[in-house]
């Protein structure tokens, strides 16, 4: 499971009539000096004897196996996912979002998440389980049908926020080495961070944090391409990318992560500005479990 957005129904909007979404933003705060200093602390057992505390924190490896084990402590997880994207050409305008709770339950992972997409104004009930690894998911009312697909199915991957699985992405940034992770201490919180400026896509790729954004534009990619748009990867501009997992500096636990993109898209001599934006905050322990409703398999 990944966290990724690419739920707006963008598709039969004419382009000449045409897109937008926010633009992504967002900055960083200061680098930190460091985690709380709990290095060489030591405390007494009723023994007598004394035990070492670990090290404190300071790399971003060493900052995610704390909140991987912080978090894997719980059964499960209650989280609040946002969301928008949108497109934007010439001020003429076409964006969706979304708004969902997400539980999410270690052993045995599973997930489901209801929520509500909203685009032109009106709303649609959606509906997630991921058990099994497998992903079931309705859009729609009762009488609407499940679909059904392994979590590695785009289609189904693009219907799953799992706030969880961020760890897992910054795991993957952190071994990409060269800085890729900053580390950012403020107000009791510790932000693992990334950052791309403005870059031809074609330049940065293979990095790992791209490589997740170019997955979130292709689905809309794919229907600019019907609509005409040509455009490869040495023409679309990578305009910003900003995202960041927050972790509370004692106890390590997830307290939020935010994805932003921005991509610029040449036209016809004009610029198609593509935007998402995805905030998921951490609502606290789940204690329940997870199954499928009856008649579902």
């Amino acid at each position: 499971m990944r966290a990724c957005f690419g739920r707006a129904a963008l598709a039969g909007v004419p382009l000449c009539v045409v897109l937008v979404g926010c633009s992504a933003g967002g900055g960083a705060g200061e680098s930190a000096k460091g985690a709380d200093s709990v290095d060489s602390a030591v405390r007494a057992t009723p023994d007598a004897k004394r035990e070492r505390l670990p090290a404190a924190p300071r790399t971003p490896g060493e900052f995610l196996e704390r909140a991987r084990k912080a978090m894997d402590a719980e059964g499960g997880w209650t989280f609040a996912v946002k969301g928008n994207e949108g497109l934007v050409l010439q001020g003429q305008t076409s964006a969706a979002s979304y708004t969902s709770t997400v539980r999410r339950t270690q052993d045995p992972e599973a997930l489901h998440s209801t929520g509500t997409i909203v685009s032109k104004g009106a709303g649609k009930p959606e509906e997630v389980f991921v058990v099994g690894g497998v992903g079931y998911v309705k859009e729609g009312g009762a009488g609407a049908g499940w679909k059904k697909g392994p979590v590695s199915d785009p289609d189904i991957a693009n219907k799953v926020e799992d706030p969880v699985d961020a760890l897992e992405a910054f795991e993957s940034y952190a071994k990409a080495g060269e800085g890729a992770v900053e580390v950012v201490k403020a107000d009791g919180n510790v932000r693992l961070q990334v950052q791309v400026g403005s870059r031809r896509l074609a330049e940065v790729k293979n990095r790992p944090a791209v490589e997740k954004a170019a997955r979130e534009l292709e689905p809309t990619l794919a229907q600019l391409r019907k609509a005409g748009v040509t455009a490869g990867e040495e023409q679309i501009l990578l305009n910003r990318l900003d995202e960041v997992l927050v972790l509370d500096a004692k106890t390590f636990r997830i307290t939020s992560h935010r994805f932003e993109c921005s991509f610029l898209i040449p036209y016809q001599g004009r610029t198609i500005a593509y935007s998402q934006n995805v905030r998921e905050e951490n609502r606290g322990v789940f204690d329940g479990g997870i199954r499928l409703p009856a008649g579902v398999s």
